[in-house]
């Protein structure tokens, strides 16, 4: 039986670890533009080209670091782990789809199966947080049962 949870757990640190890439490589980029720029006769034009390169560079070093933040964070989740509530870490399948408890990546589509890689903090996870199978949940003027937890 193949390990949904750590194929999740995978997939989502995947994605993550191509963000902090790609705004490593940016940030290098912002970087290698903003010290090879010569300063013109217009003193002015020069300056806010460089402002405007350190508030991008800012920006992206913050991505940056929120992505890591996430990364450590599933680090934290041992697939192997079964619980009999909803926490983080929990692939939660319900009559209203199916989520993985982790942090907040959308929608993946595995073997066949959709699943919603959200956070505890999220509006959904809260309240599917310290539910057990054959709970039921009301949410979105809905009600949400869980069949199965990972």
């Amino acid at each position: 039986m193949q390990n949904i949870k750590a194929e999740l757990k995978t997939i989502i640190g995947k994605i993550l670890n191509d963000k902090i890439l790609s705004l490593s490589t940016e940030i290098i980029s912002l970087k290698e533009s903003r010290d090879s720029d010569s300063k013109s006769s217009v003193g002015d034009k020069y300056e806010t080209s460089r402002a405007m390169a350190h508030i991008e560079i800012d920006k992206h070093e913050r991505q940056l670091n929120t992505t890591k933040q996430l990364g450590n964070e599933m680090n934290k989740i041992n697939p192997l782990k079964i619980s009999e509530t909803v926490e983080f870490g929990s692939v939660v399948y319900t009559s209203n789809g199916n989520y993985f408890i982790g942090v907040a990546q959308g929608k993946i589509d595995l073997d066949g199966e959709s699943f919603y890689a959200i956070s505890l903090a999220s509006p959904i996870g809260k309240a599917m947080f310290g539910k057990k199978i054959g709970d039921e949940i009301a949410f979105n003027n809905q009600n949400i049962i869980i069949i199965k937890i990972r």
